[in-house]
């Protein structure tokens, strides 16, 4: 259902490095391979200036539909840390006091493993109240604290917000947006349309998502509650004309222009 008391509002995901992270902690930080609902709700969160400890409750009302864009490629970054006094990094015991105590015999640095998402572009569609999403809006395009992608070391790649729509089903409003992928991708595509992944938030999907965020409060931590979705293809135009010789471009007779390996960015 849709009415006039609804809107969808489309964000522009797109960074030279992103990271989505999940339920991975401590020296392993993993990214999914497409924005989470906690992410979104993070970006939105800090373009209004709302404290950690506030409550996301007319947040997680949102409905949310991503599309793939340009997926990128997956990066593993070695990152090393120390104290910048010097001092002995901190391990995993406590004293009886309950006080960290520090490793013994002293390891003055530690390795984490980080992974983040290269060069991709995604399309994110907010369907919620209109009043709520137009403070949004603006927030994002006015924000009060930085905008990030996944982490605080991802900033966006130009303005965020495509802007607020009238209401109409996700599925629709991301077959609406043009295509959103950068130069060096729309140079290897000759077709007149592409296909594009796509991930939309319904009571009624047959898959789960475990990325509803319960808050963003450093001190409890943040427990990840779930969401039905369903996963789809989204078929827009290149603004790339029509081959009169399919076969001239794939090289075999017959068959249509085809790229198995699209999803993967090459």
């Amino acid at each position: 259902m849709t009415g006039t008391d609804h809107a969808v509002l489309v964000l522009r995901l797109a960074a030279p490095l992103q990271s989505w992270g999940g339920p991975s902690r401590y020296n392993r930080r993993e990214t999914r391979p497409q924005p989470t609902k906690s992410g979104v709700l993070g970006l939105l969160s800090a373009a209004e200036g709302r404290d950690r400890e506030a409550p996301l409750t007319d947040l997680l009302g949102l409905q949310l539909g991503v599309r793939v864009d340009q997926p990128g490629t997956l990066l593993r970054d070695y990152h090393t840390y120390s104290d910048y006094r010097g001092l002995p990094l901190p391990s995993a015991k406590a004293n009886a006091k309950g006080q960290q105590t520090r490793t013994a015999p002293p390891k003055y640095t530690g390795v984490t493993q980080r992974f983040y998402l290269q060069d991709a572009v995604f399309v994110a569609a907010l369907r919620g109240p209109t009043a709520l999403l137009q403070g949004l809006e603006e927030a994002v395009r006015n924000p009060v604290f930085p905008l990030s992608l996944g982490r605080r070391s991802c900033p966006p790649t130009g303005p965020v917000s495509i802007g607020l729509r009238p209401d109409t089903p996700l599925d629709e409003a991301l077959e609406e947006v043009p295509w959103q992928a950068g130069s060096h991708r729309r140079r290897q595509t000759r077709s007149a349309t592409v296909s594009l992944e796509a991930t939309i938030e319904d009571p009624a999907g047959d898959q789960l998502a475990v990325d509803v965020p319960d808050t963003y409060d450093l001190k409890t931590g943040t427990r990840f509650g779930r969401r039905a979705v369903r996963h789809r293809w989204v078929t827009v135009p290149t603004d790339r004309p029509q081959s009169a010789h399919p076969a001239a471009d794939t090289g075999t007779a017959g068959h249509s222009d085809h790229d198995p390996f699209a999803l993967l960015g090459w």
